[in-house]
């Protein structure tokens, strides 16, 4: 009997990178996942990999950033496996360019994925949470989410803006039995990274590795962080111990924002 046997966690993003190692890290917790993901053959890879270790597991296929699919998630982890107790928002886009350079639809995919997503999650999620008296929620935001940076205008507002979502929820839940935080990470070694990588590639000229190892520098530690230290992180706030924090933005840069 795991930590969060008997909970039904809804992860968003859950198809690869943070969403799929916090998917898999609460499956083996005991926690029953509905997964959410644009690409429904890798999130039914990884409903496949949780029923492989004795876990229970839906995948449906949704855009976080159109309600409707939001809704629909919801309703098929209620049908499925009962209300939902954990929620992590792991689903997320990352445009970057120089802010006079960035276009509308950069703009709106980075904050109708990335804040409005959460926005629409957390409207789904409360009123089971508040009602049962118990829920956790996490928002995977970034530590570009306490500071700026050249290129990520769009990404860095959404990210700055989901801070204050967490915040808001977090006061209005207080004494209801929920705690709502965030992680906010540096660079970590994901699908999401390479691509980034690639894009600055694409743009210098730069060998890749010298970009990766400038991504790295970016933090006091020099390295990228792995998704299983962000999962960790994820899990301990889901979890009994953490109780009493709530409102909060957790960095795991290395000491990059201090």
């Amino acid at each position: 009997m795991g930590e969060f046997s008997g909970r039904t966690a809804l992860v968003t993003g859950a198809g690869r990178g943070i969403g799929r190692a916090v998917a898999l890290g609460l499956a083996r917790a005991g926690a029953g996942l509905a997964l959410g993901a644009r690409t429904a053959a890798e999130i039914e890879a990884v409903a496949t990999e949780i029923r492989g270790l004795g876990g229970r597991a839906v995948a449906g296929a949704c855009d976080v950033s159109r309600p409707d699919e939001v809704r629909r998630l919801f309703e098929q982890a209620r049908a499925a496996l009962g209300p939902v107790d954990l929620l992590v928002n792991a689903a997320g886009v990352a445009p970057s360019a120089l802010l006079h350079r960035t276009t509308t639809e950069q703009w709106r995919a980075a904050i109708d994925t990335n804040l409005s997503g959460c926005f629409y999650t957390l409207r789904e999620a409360l009123p089971d949470m508040i009602e049962r008296g118990f829920g956790r929620v996490v928002n995977v935001a970034s530590v570009a989410g306490k500071t700026g940076y050249p290129y990520i205008a769009a990404y860095a507002a959404s990210k700055h803006g989901v801070l204050g979502l967490t915040k808001c929820a977090a006061l209005e839940t207080a004494a209801k039995g929920v705690t709502v935080n965030a992680v906010c990470p540096g660079y970590v070694d994901t699908p999401m990274t390479d691509a980034s990588v690639a894009r600055i590639v694409e743009r210098t000229g730069l060998d890749p590795a010298e970009v990766r190892k400038r991504l790295e520098d970016m933090s006091p530690q020099r390295r990228l962080f792995s998704v299983d230290e962000v999962a960790a992180l994820v899990l301990y706030l889901c979890g009994e111990a953490a109780r009493g924090i709530t409102g909060q933005a957790l960095s795991l840069d290395g000491g990059t924002v201090v």
